[in-house]
């Protein structure tokens, strides 16, 4: 049989997978799943307390608790204390008092999605679910108002169209993020389709990896037009270029926004080969050392902070079985364009394009989502491309003219203004038990109302989370909004902290605090100012250019001004 060039390079990927699991285990010599006991025998032995949900994890491993979810569904019940948390592992999550029913995150690593998978997501959707689904920062897709009957028939349907749940919430590795044009980029350093889909493969059919003291996420940035944000997860694997032309993955660690933190380089690169083992390497320190004792210490960070990032590195040889290669110079590919999810673009494939699809704040109707499956199938090649801006990409398009006329059809588009293009909101207190404050109702609000206002010359960033564990990463926002209740009387609203100048990429930085708990309803006056001002003092520089000369009290004076005539 003759392999397409593409099948090869996905064997490849695969065996490196397969070789990655003969690597030496957490603790030598003991059986797949017994990292986790031995991980939490070190912790005991060295004075610790175990949490609860580690002591959970003990009894019981979460993946074996398969009986209990049917058991539940059969009396109709959800779960309670720490098995909402054991349920996570196989992809439901109770989200009560927000919503008495689940929600399922999926796991479509790269985010790249199957007409057929999109019309059975919406399927599920439509019969089981609230009629709609959200499109995540992580380039993925959850559906929500899964009542308990139907949670485990919800994770089945979904295995059976490839998108099994398992591992999507907890403590496990989260969906894999890439660059959403992989393939078809013509700025593209690596193809990353083969490492991502044998590491999705790796974490799902390696059972020892389901024991990590919390959540991992890992991103991998091949070079594309499409920015990722890499810089904001535990591993950041990004092209780059060694001084003889090897084209390699530079190796970060430790980014986790919501505590302040980009991953850091590491002056570590491996050839594409060698990502799998190595991801595979870090995660096995991680689950042997992470803290067991501390949920808020629990993250990666915490493990870096605590003993370096030279000592981790050379635990993580000590598995990996060889030193890890550290290149002399190292050139980074270039990182992705401000809103370059927006809009048609050429591919490098002569006379084809790619078209990235605005999203209402990441929701769609099941309608909407057959709908693009559809059109994806009838001017595409049957693909649709998830990205990590809430929005999502048709490639392969001969004539963009009619899908942009079924696009528009759909009440979609594949255009938005500077301020609307960047604009992403999590879930919100409508779907989520910790957010303060209804982010995708007032993101859509507020955009509108300023959209009316004003015009901007330049891409800018807003994002709204609803809590501190800043779904949306506020932190990395040109204008940054944090949910939070404001006392107005005897009363509580629903309102923002304000936080202003943070970005990724070239412009990385974490976003200032300038005034925390302002009412919603006074919040678009004070942005709309804030925009003015920019436009009226700097309009040749970035807006984070423009705050970055300011102080917090100078940026609220503009806040407080008198408003000037639209």
């Amino acid at each position: 049989m003759n392999f397409s060039d593409e099948q090869q390079e996905y064997l490849k990927g695969f065996v490196a997978g397969v070789e990655a699991r003969r690597g030496k285990p957490a603790t030598e010599g003991s059986a797949p799943a017994d990292a986790l006991r031995a991980a939490q025998d070190a912790a005991m032995a060295a004075g610790g307390k175990l949490t609860p949900e580690e002591i959970a994890k003990r009894e019981k491993h979460p993946l074996d608790r398969w009986d209990e979810l049917t058991a539940r569904a059969e009396a109709g019940a959800f779960p309670k204390g720490t098995d909402v948390l054991m349920t996570k592992y196989h992809g439901l999550f109770f989200v009560a008092p927000a919503q008495n029913s689940f929600m399922t995150r999926l796991r479509i690593p790269g985010g790249i999605l199957t007409a057929h998978q999109a019309r059975g997501a919406a399927d599920i959707a439509a019969e089981l679910g609230g009629g709609y689904l959200d499109i995540t920062t992580r380039a993925n897709l959850q559906i929500r108002e899964i009542a308990a009957e139907n949670g485990p028939l919800v994770v089945m349907r979904l295995g059976e169209i490839g998108l099994l749940p398992r591992g999507t919430g907890a403590d496990n590795v989260r969906n894999i993020t890439a660059s959403p044009t992989v393939g078809i980029d013509a700025a593209e350093w690596i193809d990353t389709r083969p490492q991502v889909r044998a590491l999705h493969h790796h974490i799902l059919t390696t059972r020892d990896l389901f024991g990590l003291p919390r959540k991992f996420n890992i991103a991998l940035d091949g070079g594309g037009a499409v920015a990722v944000l890499e810089e904001t997860n535990d591993i950041s694997l990004r092209a780059a270029r060694a001084a003889d032309g090897t084209v390699m993955y530079a190796l970060g660690l430790g980014g986790i926004t919501g505590h302040m933190d980009f991953a850091r380089q590491t002056g570590v690169a491996v050839e594409p080969r060698d990502a799998v083992k190595l991801c595979d390497a870090i995660l096995r320190v991680f689950i042997a050392h992470g803290d067991r004792t501390d949920r808020k210490k629990a993250r990666l960070k915490y493990l870096l902070d605590r003993w370096g990032f030279a000592k981790f590195l050379a635990e993580v040889e000590a598995v990996f079985g060889r030193p890890l290669p550290r290149p002399n110079s190292l050139e980074l590919a270039p990182a992705g364009a401000k809103h370059g999810h927006v809009g048609v673009h050429a591919q490098k494939q002569n006379g084809l394009s790619y078209v990235g699809v605005v999203t209402p704040l990441g929701r769609l109707t099941v309608e909407q989502m057959r709908g693009l499956a559809a059109l994806a199938d009838r001017h595409g090649s049957g693909e649709l491309r998830l990205t990590v801006w809430q929005s999502l990409i048709i490639p392969d398009v001969a004539d963009p003219a009619p899908l942009l006329a079924g696009i528009a059809a759909l009440g979609l588009s594949h255009d938005a203004s500077h301020l609307r293009g960047g604009l992403v909101a999590c879930t919100g207190n409508a779907g989520c038990k910790f957010a303060a404050s209804n982010t995708k109702k007032h993101a859509a609000e507020i955009a509108e109302w300023l959209d009316a206002r004003i015009t901007l010359p330049a891409p800018i960033n807003i994002h709204f989370t609803g809590c501190h564990h800043s779904c949306a990463q506020h932190y990395v926002a040109d204008i940054g909004l944090l949910g939070a209740k404001v006392e107005r009387g005897e009363e509580e609203v629903e309102g923002y902290d304000i936080h202003i100048g943070g970005g990724a990429g070239p412009e990385q930085k974490i976003g200032r605090l300038i005034r925390p708990k302002i009412a919603v309803d006074e919040l678009a006056p004070l942005l709309l100012k804030l925009l003015q001002a920019w436009l009226r003092e700097a309009p040749g520089e970035s807006f984070q250019a423009f705050t970055a000369v300011h102080d917090e009290a100078a940026l609220n004076a503009m806040a407080d001004a008198e408003e000037v005539a639209a």
